[in-house]
């Protein structure tokens, strides 16, 4: 299966705590709740588009409970995303959880190097392998070199101070835009899809000037 992270981020790229403010109140965040003015539509079908390509899911454990505390209640058959959610295979990165906690059946509780089961996970059959949320386990599976794709929603706020996307420290790592799936929906979200290009270094390059005019040279 194909790895992809599907998550919201702030122009600050803040991740944390996006759908209510005490959705995730850890480190003293008191600034939950920010994408939920630029709720529409738009992004509700952008997201369903992600959750349409699910097979599986992966969880770190904070999501995991976040999540499970919430789309087993709604139970509209028409719903894709609890349907969705409440049905496929999920699998919970902790060493703490127990199996009678991990009861959003069917969910697998994976105790393991995090790196290597998810290196398991992806040879089984399968579209895709659906990350939401899980922020710290994200920057495990960005440091492995293990995601295939990023959507983003892109909120156009500034949430200054907490969990980040990438923060510091994070591995270098040149994107290629995924053009028909990137689009500017009204009320200024923006909706990114990446494919990791080049991981562990990035492209640089440099202005000069050239016989009087501006060019660029790449390195």
């Amino acid at each position: 299966m194909l790895l992809s992270v599907n998550i919201f981020v702030s122009l600050d790229g803040v991740v944390q705590g996006p759908g209510a403010p005490g959705e995730d109140r850890s480190g003293g965040f008191d600034r939950g709740g920010w994408l939920v003015p630029y709720a529409s539509t738009h992004t509700n079908e952008v997201v369903e588009s992600w959750f349409r390509a699910a097979d599986a899911f992966l969880f770190g454990r904070t999501s995991y409970g976040l999540l499970g505390g919430y789309w087993p209640k709604v139970t509209e058959p028409d719903n894709l995303i609890s349907t969705k959610l409440n049905t496929l295979p999920k699998y919970v990165v902790s060493s703490t959880l127990t199996d009678d906690e991990a009861d959003w059946s069917p969910t697998t509780v994976l105790r393991g190097d995090p790196a290597d089961e998810v290196r398991r996970l992806k040879q089984l059959p399968g579209r895709e392998l659906q990350v939401h949320g899980s922020w710290k386990l994200v920057q495990t599976l960005h440091q492995a070199g293990l995601v295939d794709v990023y959507r983003l929603l892109q909120y156009p706020v500034v949430v200054g101070t907490s969990k980040r996307l990438f923060p510091d420290g994070s591995t270098p790592t040149t994107f290629a835009t995924v053009e028909e799936s990137t689009r500017v929906l009204p009320g200024g979200v923006v909706s990114l899809t990446l494919d990791p290009r080049s991981f562990g270094a990035i492209s640089a390059g440099a202005y000069t000037v050239d016989e009087g005019r501006s060019t660029t040279v790449l390195d």
